[in-house]
């Protein structure tokens, strides 16, 4: 059976690209007779704000979506510390003390997901004194899982290359996991076989499989979708202002025509679609 998901942080309002997304999950799962999820990714400290949840509630209603709702992330936390101990113990992560700015300014080559860490860390030994992230030593792991092989219904097939993006964190200093770890075992657990999401997250698609193979988990397919940009070329974001749902919705527009109308890719005026 097809299982999809849609999965939003609840640190700032839907928009349309959010709409989009989870529209593409929904009908995915539809057409193939199968189920959509929708799951509360609610691990963002203090920016998590409990509310906005109701909210996206309402917005999918408002668009006339049906799905079931799973266990949000915050009541997944003893899963992702046993994860984590579990890799940290295999010799598969390791801490690391540095800043944002301390990697900046050694002038890292860039990636598709941004800086890539340099190392700096690697090696050092776990101080509980000190907060440190974890990360994944990817050179390791590689050498010890070999070749992976996944499958994305739009790009084909692909093997797991996750070393472009370097050794990511897996465990955050101000959070109990890291989009990576708390995405791919979520998906696990729900018993998620098609992972959508936009084609911004191809790269990280990567180390999800990776970290697949490490933990013993089942191998979903992926469908990366186009992304939806502004008269500017940027992709909506919320930390950019873009337009919300609930705005749309309040303001009496209709959201089964809005759903419609994003289903046949006839966007507002100044909305794209692009492939990242």
């Amino acid at each position: 059976m097809t299982v999809t998901r849609f999965a939003p942080s609840p640190n700032g309002p839907l928009h349309l690209g959010h709409a989009y997304s989870a529209i593409v999950a929904h009908d995915l799962a539809q057409q193939a007779g199968g189920r959509f999820l929708l799951r509360i990714e609610d691990i963002d400290g203090p920016r998590s704000r409990p509310e906005l949840a109701d909210e996206f509630r309402r917005d999918l209603e408002w668009l006339g979506l049906e799905w079931e709702e799973v266990p949000a992330q915050s009541t997944r936390l003893d899963a992702y510390e046993d994860a984590a101990r579990g890799l940290l113990e295999r010799g598969y992560l390791y801490p690391c003390t540095c800043t944002r700015a301390e990697i900046e300014a050694l002038e890292p080559r860039l990636g598709s997901q941004g800086a890539i860490y340099p190392g700096t860390c690697k090696g050092r030994l776990l101080d509980p004194e000190k907060p440190a992230a974890l990360r994944l030593d990817v050179s390791r792991a590689m050498a010890d899982c070999g070749e992976l092989a996944w499958e994305d219904e739009l790009a084909g097939s692909q093997l797991a290359d996750p070393r472009e993006a370097g050794d990511v964190v897996i465990v955050r200093k101000d959070a109990p996991a890291s989009y990576h770890l708390a995405a791919t075992l979520d998906d696990a657990a729900d018993g998620v076989t098609l992972v959508t999401r936009g084609a911004d997250l191809f790269a990280a698609s990567h180390i999800h499989r990776l970290l697949q193979a490490l933990l013993g988990l089942p191998v979903p397919r992926w469908h990366h979708h186009g992304l939806l940009t502004d008269g500017g070329g940027q992709k909506l974001a919320k930390r950019r202002g873009s337009p919300s749902l609930a705005d749309r919705r309040e303001g009496g527009e209709d959201g089964l025509l809005l759903a419609e109308q994003l289903r046949l890719r006839r966007f507002p005026a100044g909305i794209s679609l692009i492939n990242a």
